[in-house]
């Protein structure tokens, strides 16, 4: 991301088409690997602090012959883990994207990104999920109808499709409102709070605003 939404704070982003689901194992995986390989955690693999001699000797106890057959390639092997030419500053992998916490990427991902989402998803529940959702954290879905396109045969039936998900108890009012109102309105009027006048919908933006 190189660090484009943390130096622009105000700045929204939508991903269209692709739906939620893969932006929850996205952030999901993104702070996993944060907590491994983030800032100083890295160093917990720096080759440097290895104890060699313990790993000769490990070898030599436990090694099966066949492992054992290939006891002088282990300097080489060991090379390869190590890229002793590696740049020093390139080591913290996060360093430009300006994350420094997990809830930095929280904020990223539950505030400033979007996603767009089919309306007969189910996968859709999994923004609202705060279970899974590391943080308690939910992500924007934004509802797409995809009128036009050949999964939607009658458009009269799109937001029924929608619905499913209150009717299967996968969602609840508030979070259908905002799955089909909130969020859209949200990531349109935050950038430019005068986008909807003129609308149908001004003043209930206006109102979400202030709220």
């Amino acid at each position: 991301m190189s660090g484009v939404p943390q130096r622009f704070p105000g700045l929204r982003f939508a991903f269209l088409e692709g739906g939620v689901a893969w932006a929850c194992q996205l952030y999901a995986d993104l702070l996993g690997h944060f907590e491994k390989r983030g800032g100083d955690a890295i160093r917990r693999y720096d080759p440097a602090r290895l104890d060699r001699a313990l790993l000769e000797r490990l070898f030599e106890a436990h090694a099966t012959p066949r492992v054992a057959a290939r006891h002088a390639a282990l300097g080489e092997s060991l090379a390869l883990l190590s890229e002793p030419d590696e740049d020093p500053d390139s080591l913290d992998e996060f360093a430009h994207s300006g994350i420094a916490s997990a809830d930095d990427a929280r904020v990223i991902f539950g505030e400033r990104f979007f996603f767009g989402c089919e309306a007969d998803d189910p996968m859709n529940a999994a923004a609202y999920d705060r279970r899974r959702n590391p943080g308690g954290a939910t992500l924007n879905a934004v509802f797409g109808s995809d009128i036009g396109h050949w999964d939607v045969p009658d458009m009269r039936g799109v937001l029924g499709e929608a619905f499913e998900l209150v009717e299967r108890g996968l969602l609840d009012g508030t979070q259908m409102r905002e799955f089909l109102f909130a969020n859209p309105a949200r990531l349109w009027a935050e950038v430019n709070p005068r986008y909807f006048e003129g609308t149908t919908v001004e003043g209930a933006v206006r109102e979400l605003l202030a709220g």
